[in-house]
């Protein structure tokens, strides 16, 4: 009885583990354009927050954030500049964050939802229009804090 009693318990903890791995977001993430990698961490908080961590220099325009309409902001260096913050627990993911997109100068509402493949669903939102980016494991090409290759 005593060992029907300890398989019920680990069979009723395995939902909550199922569900907390969902929510783990930290990492490193290759982009869906595979020309960065952003770095997502805790804020401090408990919330994710995300660094560009790499760019592919062949394919950036520049190592600086020149698009951001920001003039204080404008010009400061791509690595290691916030991307992802502001995110609620929302379910099993985090919404109501912001993204920033550099080769814009735009900030976007956003979502984060890790998925069962292990890759990143990212969706960067202008009210209701949204567009969605699934982001992998960054892979050891991708070196951090290199500024790209």
């Amino acid at each position: 009885m005593k060992r029907l009693g300890a398989l019920l318990m680990a069979a009723l903890a395995l939902p909550v583990v199922a569900f907390a791995d969902s929510k783990a977001v930290h990492g490193r993430w290759l982009v869906a354009g595979g020309n960065a990698v952003v770095e997502v961490r805790d804020c401090g908080d408990g919330t994710p927050c995300g660094y560009l961590d790499w760019v592919d220099m062949r394919q950036a325009s520049s190592d600086r954030d020149i698009n951001n309409p920001d003039p204080e902001l404008k010009g400061r260096p791509l690595i290691g500049m916030p991307m992802l913050w502001g995110f609620r627990e929302k379910g099993s993911s985090w919404g109501r964050g912001r993204i920033y997109d550099p080769e814009e100068g735009k900030t976007y509402g956003s979502n984060l939802k890790r998925l069962d493949d292990g890759n990143l669903r990212v969706k960067g939102c202008i009210g209701p229009l949204c567009k969605t980016q699934i982001w992998t494991p960054a892979q050891a090409n991708a070196q951090p804090g290199q500024g790209g290759q």
